[in-house]
């Protein structure tokens, strides 16, 4: 499978609230996502094969700080490397900014996602009561140091 990732576009926004819907529960409005192409606070990238777009993935940065806000992959698309492709670019991105970290919350149900994230070289560093919704939820939080002096002050 042919598969490209490149920054998100305004064109992309109606497969991104489409992939929304499909994926989370409580999906971003439009207006959300518009605000989240890629500028100098944002990455925002989707992964496409055949002109489909199949996944995003995207961050906001400040200061020296990177959240992930949200990875999806279209269900007939997961278990083929696409968000594992998606977080790694991300993280390609993350480094060229000269982040000292990205953190991230998951679900703390969502196996398959912590075992991406840990491989990612993620670690769990606290837990948020009741964050998710529809289902209620716990949210692990999960951070990336860039510069392994980082680890040692937490």
């Amino acid at each position: 499978m042919d598969r490209m990732i490149r920054d998100a576009r305004e064109d992309d926004l109606d497969a991104l609230e489409k992939l929304e819907k499909i994926c989370f529960s409580l999906p971003w409005p439009r207006e959300a996502l518009r605000a989240s192409l890629p500028d100098a606070l944002h990455e925002f990238l989707v992964i496409e094969s055949e002109g489909a777009l199949l996944g995003y993935i995207s961050m906001m940065c400040v200061l020296d700080e990177g959240d992930i806000a949200n990875i999806a992959v279209a269900p007939e698309a997961r278990r083929r490397g696409l968000g594992r492709a998606l977080l790694e670019e991300m993280l390609q991105r993350a480094r060229a900014r000269a982040l000292s970290l990205a953190t991230l919350e998951v679900r703390a149900h969502n196996d398959a996602a912590i075992a991406l994230y840990r491989e990612a070289g993620f670690r769990p560093v606290g837990l948020r009561k009741a964050y998710y919704e529809k289902p209620r939820e716990d949210a692990l939080l999960m951070t990336l140091y860039f510069h392994e002096e980082e680890t040692e002050r937490v």
